[in-house]
């Protein structure tokens, strides 16, 4: 598999793949994009935005390395999650990389302009805090979205003002990034070193390794729109201390 020449920095070339939908049966086909450019990176690997050829609509390419000897949790989980406060999956496919026998696996995503992170320190810089018809229409969303992934019994453990996208235009919010969700099991030992340190829950600061989809709802207390609306209620907040990176 020859890696995609807009990968190699050619961003205004047109470049065709065969992609898998991210929802349905499993039948490739092609999908064109151009456009390209980098829009984020990290550990996980690498996020460019692109526009879509047939429907000139906007999306993100979410790269990341794949291990050969495993499949993708990330992608098994976003194939089951269809909900308007879910950033949706529409394609994937996979392209190699410039070692021998790396391989990466590209997740073809909803593209949604900003971030509750950057809209708090935006209002921050300003000197004022968020709007409370902000804060209860991003918070309702968000709730939703967790009641959704929690139904499928899938925890994100990663939840941070980071991955929460937010559309100036329409106030739509999407949860993002299940590169750390995980379907839990009853029973089954998980991981304690998870979520971002500002937003892990207590269980987990202790080393826990038996917990439930409630660590989740434990870093709404700590997300930067809980903010304002404590200080509108008369409550004391002290300020927000920047999130790490996972």
């Amino acid at each position: 598999m020859p890696l995609p020449a807009c990968f190699l920095g050619d961003s205004g070339k047109v470049t065709t793949v065969v992609a898998t939908p991210g929802q349905g049966p499993d039948r490739p086909q092609e999908v064109s994009y151009t456009d390209i450019k980098v829009i984020g990176n990290g550990s996980f690997g690498v996020v460019y935005q692109a526009r879509l050829i047939d429907t000139q609509e906007m999306v993100a390419i979410k790269k990341v390395l794949q291990d050969k000897r495993f499949k993708n949790r990330e992608l098994q989980i976003m194939r089951k999650l269809d909900h308007c406060n879910i950033v949706r999956l529409r394609y994937f496919f996979y392209s190699s990389g410039e070692k021998k026998d790396e391989v990466y696996l590209n997740l073809v995503l909803d593209f949604v302009p900003e971030t509750v992170y950057r809209v708090a320190r935006h209002f921050n810089k300003a000197k004022s805090i968020i709007p409370i018809i902000y804060v209860k229409v991003y918070m309702y969303q968000l709730f939703r979205s967790l009641a959704y992934i929690h139904s499928q019994g899938v925890c994100h453990r990663d939840i941070k003002p980071q991955n929460l996208l937010v559309d100036p235009e329409t106030a739509v919010l999407k949860l993002c990034d299940f590169g750390s969700a995980k379907q839990l099991v009853r029973g089954e030992p998980n991981v304690s070193y998870i979520c971002s340190r500002y937003y892990r829950a207590p269980e987990l600061i202790f080393g826990a390794t038996d917990y439930t989809a409630n660590i989740d709802i434990w870093c709404l207390n700590l997300a930067p729109l809980q903010r304002p609306l404590r200080f509108a209620l008369g409550c004391w907040s002290t300020r927000q201390p920047r999130a790490s990176p996972r």
